[in-house]
């Protein structure tokens, strides 16, 4: 149990590549058994097919031959008698050392690997009494033929041994060359069952290990692919339980990490200001309660648009949200160019954004907002009153004043030197510090600086004043 346990484990270890290669693992090992099998047993049949070739078939063909040639050595011989002609002495030579070499080639033969027995030294010694017999009665013929029946009988009884050993080497040639071609027969029979077992054997082993493969990746893929149909469903809870270490399983963490981000965002989008698509007051409220909940260190950055009102009122309300949506623009820009990747920010409604970030970056976040608000805002004005530097409207009483180009003012509230419990607490120090920096003329940044146990320095802020830039 423990054993299968860890190969489990290893197996579920694998990449899908080293999976794919486990399935096809055993099909490689049978192949290779199967190739090495098949050279093994065609190599042995290509031996026996080259000395059948080589040795049985040549030794056969000169056996024949050489049966031949003993017939026809005696014909000469009985010529000779009757025609008393010395050329045929010279054949009957010429054929005894033709004779001589076939038996030499024999030999050659008979010492190569795989080659039969042959009486060799019989065939030999036989060949020499038949020749022998044939050349004492061209020598004396007058003397043999008057004893021609003695003659006769002579040399057929050597005739008919030399014959028989020529036989009897024949009948050995046969009987090897028989043997081999039952040998190669049993070899290919052999060969073609093995191979079946071999390759039936692999093909299931390899169907067993591909399945499992298979199966390992399809259920990572169905889980998958039904944990995409709940997300986009916005059941955001239902994530793959995925136990792969392999690439699907680092698909599926990374899943995880989508589906719960997407669950933030989604959150988010709901609470969404519709004209800058910025996070809106739920969202801050919970951003900032992690925050305080994890004890970390955060500036809270109010802003707001000074003269947003009277600006509405001459231009109208498409260029005021024109004016939302630059300062929003202006807003993101420079928080991601001095800011954290962590910063957040917000749209509370209106012309009132939140930018949440530390207090280590949040002084130069603020001031490259107010710089780059006071660059491009002036631009939204008509040229006429960008060179008066204001309009003039009706206040709430009907009366003609002017109005100043709008500014933005930031209320900055950190936990850097005081200690704060709620995000509550947090919303009512910023508010107060919003109207002093509103209080002030030109863009301007309120930092709240004070110290939890100093009392002496009890609503006392740091004033940071940015005089209002005129275009």
């Amino acid at each position: 149990m423990k054993f299968s346990k860890q190969l489990i484990a290893k197996f579920l270890g694998l990449n899908i590549a080293q999976k794919m290669y486990l399935g096809f693992l055993p099909l490689v090992i049978f192949l290779v058994l199967f190739s090495t099998f098949a050279l093994i047993k065609l190599n042995q049949l290509k031996n026996l097919n080259e000395s059948i070739l080589a040795v049985n078939i040549p030794i056969q063909e000169m056996t024949r031959q050489m049966k031949g040639a003993v017939i026809d050595q005696e014909s000469i011989l009985r010529r000779f008698f009757i025609l008393k002609d010395n050329g045929f002495l010279s054949i009957f030579n010429t054929n005894s050392i033709e004779f001589s070499k076939r038996i030499n080639r024999l030999q050659t033969l008979a010492e190569r690997p795989k080659s039969p027995d042959l009486p060799l030294a019989e065939l030999r010694e036989a060949n020499s009494d038949y020749l022998n017999t044939l050349l004492t009665g061209m020598e004396s013929p007058e003397e043999y033929a008057e004893q021609n029946n003695d003659f006769d009988r002579i040399v057929r009884v050597k005739q008919i041994a030399l014959l028989e050993i020529l036989s009897e080497i024949d009948a050995a040639n046969k009987s090897d060359r028989d043997l081999k071609a039952g040998v190669s027969a049993s070899i290919s029979s052999i060969a073609f069952k093995f191979a079946l077992t071999l390759c039936a054997i692999g093909i299931v082993l390899s169907t067993i290990c591909a399945a499992g493969v298979t199966r390992n990746i399809v259920n990572a893929v169905k889980k998958l692919h039904h944990a995409t149909e709940e997300i986009s469903q916005g059941r955001f809870n239902h994530l793959p339980d995925i136990k792969n270490r392999d690439e699907l399983g680092d698909l599926a963490k990374a899943f995880v990490r989508m589906g719960k981000r997407l669950k933030s965002f989604e959150e988010s989008y709901l609470d969404a200001n519709p004209l800058t698509r910025l996070p809106g007051g739920i969202a801050i409220d919970n951003t900032l309660k992690k925050r305080i909940d994890a004890d970390e260190l955060f500036a809270f950055c109010l802003l707001d648009i000074d003269n947003f009102k009277s600006f509405n009122d001459r231009y109208g309300y498409t260029q005021g949200n024109q004016m939302i949506q630059t300062t929003a623009s202006i807003i993101e820009k420079i928080t991601a160019r001095h800011g954290t990747p962590n910063d957040f920010i917000g749209h509370i409604g209106g012309d009132d954004f939140v930018v949440i970030s530390t207090p280590d970056h949040y002084e130069t976040l603020c001031r490259a907002i107010i710089e780059e608000f006071d660059e491009k805002i002036p631009a939204l004005y008509s040229a006429d009153d960008r060179k008066l530097g204001y309009i003039t409207g009706e206040n709430r009483q009907a009366e003609k004043v002017s109005f100043p180009l709008a500014t933005i003012s930031i209320a900055a509230v950190t936990n850097q030197y005081r200690i704060i419990d709620t995000h509550i607490e947090v919303g009512e120090i910023a508010a107060e510090l919003k109207g002093r920096s509103k209080s002030i003329v030109g863009s301007s940044m309120v930092t709240d600086h004070r110290h939890s146990l100093d009392s002496t320095e009890k609503d006392q802020g740091k004033l940071i004043s940015f005089p209002k830039k005129m275009t």
